[in-house]
This record gives C-alpha cells, sequence and structure tokens, in this order.
C-alpha cells in the first residue's frame, strides 16, 4: 500500500479528495502515466491499461518552490509544474508510474531533466515541423512509446488493443467536440468559462466511457435549452475566440473577467479548447502512420512554419461568428509571442480586432488586465 505525502493534513479538502482517489486507483493496482501535453499519444497508454493522469500546472501556489530550481524569467507553468512535483502536492504526478514528456519547447524539455531526479521521466523527442521526414521521425518516436510502455509495465500491447483504444479515444473527441462547439450557436447558450473549467475537471475522471456519458449529456441539456428558450433571439454581446497558450492558470482574470465585462467567449484556439480535438486518428491507416500523422497535425506554435493554425484561426472566426480574438501569452513563451504577428495579421485581415495579452499566474496585473479588456470591449462596440 502507497503512502500518502508526510505534509498530507496540512492540504485542503479538495486536493486531499484527489490524494484519496488517486491512492485507491493505486491500492487497487491501477497503472497511472502522469502527463503535460496534447502531443502524447494518449491511446497508447490507454492500450496498457493506464490512464493519462494530467498534471498540476496551472497555479501560481509551488511557482516559489520551482523558483529555487529554475530561473524567475521562465514561463509559469513550466515553473508550476516543476513546483507542484517538486512539493509533492500534486496527487496525479505524486502518484504517477512514471512522467511522459516532450520537447515541445526548451524550457520544458531542460526541466524534465530536473523533473526525471524526481521521478522517471520519459521524454518524446517531437520533431517541430511536418514534412515527410519529421513524419517518419515521430513514426518512430509513436512507436518507442510503445515499447517503453511494454518495458515498463512488462506487457504485450497489441495492435487490437490499440485500435480498441483509438475508437474509444475519437469517440470522445467528437464528444467534447461537440460540446466546444455549442459555442457556435446564437446567442451563446453557455459561458466560455463554464466550458472551460468543465473541460478541465473531466480530464480527471479516468473512466473514459463516464466522461463522454457527462459531456454529451451536457450538452444536450444546453441544447435542448437553448432550442426552447433562446433561439431565433441573436445577442448582440461581442462575441470572442480565444487562442494562444494553455490558458487555465489565467482563466480567472481573463476569461471570466471579460465575460463580467459583457462579452461572450464562443471559441477556444488553444491546447485545452478544439485545437487537438479538430482532427481525429484515422481508423483505416496502419496505426503508427495514423497516431503519428494525427498527433503531429496539431497546431501548436512549436511547429514552424504553422499556417495551418491561421487557416483554422481565419476558419473559427467564421464559424462561430466572432467579432474579436483575444491571444493570451505566457511570459517567456518565445513561440506563441513570435507567433503572434502572425495571428495578429491574420485577425486584421478578417476585419476584427484582436488583442494579445502576455502575462503569468499572479493576480499582480488582474486591474490592469480588466482595463484592457475594458478598452477591448469597446473598440467592438464602435
Amino acid at each position: 500500500m502507497l503512502n500518502l505525502p508526510a505534509n498530507f493534513e496540512t492540504y485542503a479538502e479538495a486536493r486531499k479528495s484527489g490524494f484519496m482517489k488517486m491512492k485507491e486507483i493505486k491500492d487497487n493496482g491501477g497503472r497511472i502515466v502522469g502527463v503535460y501535453c496534447s502531443f502524447v499519444p494518449q491511446e497508447l497508454l490507454m492500450a496498457a491499461g493506464a490512464a493519462a493522469a494530467p498534471l498540476c500546472a496551472s497555479s501560481d501556489e509551488p511557482i516559489p518552490a520551482a523558483e529555487t530550481k529554475l530561473p524567475r524569467n521562465l514561463c509559469p507553468l513550466i515553473k508550476a509544474s516543476y513546483g507542484f512535483a517538486l512539493t509533492d502536492t500534486c496527487p496525479y504526478f505524486y502518484f504517477s508510474d512514471f512522467i511522459v514528456g516532450e520537447t515541445t519547447c526548451d524550457g520544458k524539455r531542460k526541466m524534465f531533466e530536473l523533473m526525471n531526479e524526481l521521478k522517471e521521466t520519459y521524454v518524446m523527442q517531437l520533431p517541430h515541423s511536418r514534412d515527410d521526414a519529421a513524419l517518419r521521425s515521430w513514426t518512430e518516436e509513436v512507436i518507442r512509446l510503445k515499447e517503453k510502455l511494454e518495458d515498463f509495465y512488462h506487457i504485450t500491447i497489441t495492435e487490437e488493443d490499440i485500435r480498441d483504444a483509438i475508437r474509444l479515444k475519437n469517440h470522445e473527441r467528437r464528444a467534447m467536440l461537440g460540446f466546444l462547439e455549442l459555442g457556435k450557436l446564437n446567442p451563446a447558450p453557455i459561458s466560455g468559462y463554464e466550458m472551460g473549467t468543465r473541460l478541465d475537471g473531466l480530464g480527471f475522471n479516468f473512466n473514459l466511457e463516464e466522461r463522454i456519458a457527462i459531456i454529451e449529456e451536457r450538452t444536450k441539456e444546453v441544447l435542448t435549452d437553448w432550442e426552447a428558450n433562446y433561439k431565433g433571439k441573436a445577442s448582440d454581446r461581442p462575441r470572442l475566440l480565444i487562442t494562444g497558450c494553455p490558458n487555465s492558470g489565467v482563466r480567472d482574470k481573463i476569461i471570466k473577467t471579460v465575460e463580467e465585462l459583457g462579452a461572450d467567449v464562443v471559441a477556444f484556439d488553444c491546447c485545452n479548447g478544439t485545437r487537438e480535438k479538430v482532427e481525429p486518428v484515422d481508423e483505416n491507416m496502419p496505426i503508427y502512420d495514423a497516431l503519428a500523422k494525427k498527433y503531429l497535425n496539431i497546431n501548436c506554435s512549436v511547429m514552424s512554419p504553422n499556417n495551418s493554425r491561421m487557416q483554422y484561426i481565419d476558419e473559427m472566426i467564421d464559424e462561430y461568428q466572432v467579432d474579436g480574438v483575444i491571444e493570451i501569452i505566457l511570459q517567456a513563451c518565445h513561440t506563441y509571442n513570435i507567433e503572434s504577428h502572425y495571428v495578429k495579421q491574420t485577425v486584421t485581415n478578417k476585419g476584427k480586432s484582436y488583442l494579445m495579452i502576455e502575462t503569468d499566474y499572479s493576480q499582480a496585473d488582474k486591474g490592469q488586465i480588466r482595463t484592457r479588456l475594458e478598452a477591448f470591449l469597446e473598440t467592438l462596440e464602435k
């Protein structure tokens, strides 16, 4: 039986609950692999009988501890990831058998070296382009992850195991995408804040069938209510698309605030939005080729060039009837910061308004951000 952290009794009740839930899974023989990024092919983890645990990375609470090893002027997501691991305050890291990282950016790549001193951290070597050589390289990485899982758990993963996992994960993608695409309706039937928090919360339910049922039921409830009470009553509230870096750590001070100021956040082009979900794994291709192709096509700013992201934003502006775009850049995220030039160009070429907010997880700039959001919404009203 596994022990709880030494300082467990000092934790808040919600965190204690998370630890006890994970401990129960482990005590019953469950396999848990910690992940940080949507580039990790979760189908392989599922085929190994392991839960893919999304690791804590969206709070400034552990950042002071992280800064004892990491530079202060580093991305807050990287510092939070390492800080939670260092302080034993993330139940999902604490009970993970091992961690799967990826070379999306230099900061994470080097941080994973330090993390490996705390818990075994296997790093997938992600190419930063999408040409044929990159696809071959990534296909080999996908196969290596499958072999790592087999070696670690002393199991054999069959092609049928992987195909079953692909079908189930594609079902989940369709369900999540259907929920997010509620934002295409006018008036918006659900707040962007609820969309984000609900999907983040579901990530910690490791029963995929249950997760699918919950999100499909919520989608049905929202759509039924919209059809009965709001259809045909278009709103004049500004409709916004959120793009850029993962936004869970800044959701309250940006997304919640802008909706309180009178806008509707209807679309998300980000890691915790439609970006990973819009393309399923091709169920008719050879499995490793299919997985590699799907995951390499994720429109992360680490890809160069990344024209497909600009095309997708262009399409989203039309499909979601977007009036303005807010791009969230986390401090020291150089790839998204540089790529914001092309995003702004894409948005302004569509005749829409664009706002870039560079921030971290602290509350120090909350008032300043509110002022900028107020001014941005005023431009949309003119």
